[in-house]
C-alpha cells in the first residue's frame, strides 16, 4: 500500500497552517522541513503544523518537529500542532510517538484548527 505524502498550506487568522498527511518519515521528513522553513523566511512566524492525518512518525519526523520549534523560537515566534486525542485508532500517532519519547511537554499541542488558531494558550494535556 502506497500512502501519499502531502503538506497543504493556507492561512487563518494571522496563522499559517501547514496540513500534513500520510507518512512523516526519512523520506518524508525533508519536505515538512523546507516547507517550515519557506514560511519562515517568508516573514511569518505564527505557525500551526496539522498533523491529525499523519499515519505514521519516526525519528527523523520527530526531529523535524524539534527543529521547527527551535526555529520558530530563535524567531520569537508561536508553534503549535494539532494533535488529536482520539479518533482513528485511539487518536494520534504522532501524539503517542512524542509521549513515548518524553518530548511531548516541549509542544503547545491543540486538538483542532479553531482551538490551535485562538488566541488562548493552551496547556498540554498529559
Amino acid at each position: 500500500m502506497v500512502v501519499t505524502f502531502n503538506v497543504n498550506a493556507v492561512e487563518q487568522g494571522g496563522w499559517s497552517v501547514l496540513q500534513v498527511s500520510g507518512e512523516l518519515d526519512l523520506v518524508t521528513s525533508p519536505v515538512l522541513r523546507q516547507r517550515v522553513h519557506d514560511v519562515v523566511a517568508e516573514g511569518r512566524h505564527s505557525l500551526v503544523l496539522d498533523l491529525s492525518e499523519v499515519l505514521f512518525c519516526d525519528s527523523s519526523g520527530v526531529g523535524v518537529l524539534i527543529a521547527a520549534r527551535r526555529l520558530i523560537r530563535s524567531c520569537q515566534g508561536r508553534l503549535r500542532l494539532i494533535l488529536p486525542a482520539r479518533g482513528a485508532a485511539d487518536g494520534s500517532h504522532v501524539n503517542r510517538v512524542l509521549g513515548a519519547l518524553g518530548v511531548r511537554r516541549l509542544f503547545d499541542i491543540h486538538p483542532d484548527l479553531a482551538s490551535a488558531t485562538g488566541e488562548e494558550p493552551r496547556t498540554p494535556a498529559a
